[in-house]
């Protein structure tokens, strides 16, 4: 289904629409160049070799951190065509009390990935109904959308004052991390990534 929005129509978003995504969580970021054009270099026995325009898009994700607040980065790798990226928001809602309600944070091992069930559970059933609508006409600062929009527009910014033809494809892709076990599988993915380079699906 399309909605309009502002007199145009746009599709329908596929995230959790019960899911505020400046909730605290680790996140799985995949983002693609514009038609998987190879803007980020070559693989080369099984390791990445950055371009000039990859060595960028490296250098300004471990300057997220410095441009926003309560933002822990995870594994990260520069793909040919793509990066993958373990983004983590901590308290980025400045507390743990959603509408007069306190939150039940059941965190794993590593003290990030917040229980999806409790967080659905503590919102009253209205919101769950809302979130998804407010979140595309306000994104809101420090959430998943602001912070991976901003380092797009930065990378795309920073190619071009220096000459190198570069573009984005228009989405990422997002997933919530759920628990320890899914944080260390999507960490050994992501180290992994250049050396299964053959088999890759956005290859």
């Amino acid at each position: 289904m399309t909605d309009k929005f502002q007199n145009k129509y746009r599709i329908e978003s596929t995230r959790l629409q019960n899911w505020d995504y400046r909730w605290n969580a680790p996140y799985f970021i995949t983002i693609c160049t514009k038609d998987r054009e190879h803007y980020f270099g070559k693989i080369q026995n099984n390791k990445m070799e950055l371009s000039s325009t990859g060595v960028i898009a490296d250098i300004l994700w471990q300057e997220i951190t410095n441009h926003s607040h309560n933002i822990e980065l995870g594994e990260f790798v520069v793909m040919p065509n793509h990066v993958h990226g373990i983004l983590i928001l901590n308290d980025c809602t400045n507390d743990n009390d959603v509408d007069g309600r306190n939150v039940d944070e059941r965190n794993v091992e590593t003290g990030h990935a917040l229980s999806l069930q409790s967080q659905q559970q503590s919102m009253p059933s209205s919101d769950n109904q809302t979130i998804g609508k407010n979140r595309f006409q306000n994104i809101g600062k420090n959430s998943v959308s602001s912070v991976i929009g901003s380092y797009k527009s930065a990378v795309t910014k920073h190619a071009h004052r220096l000459g190198y033809k570069f573009a984005w494809q228009t989405r990422f892709y997002d997933h919530i991390i759920r628990d320890n076990a899914e944080h260390h599988r999507i960490a050994n993915y992501i180290n992994n990534n250049p050396a299964n380079w053959g088999k890759d699906k956005f290859r």
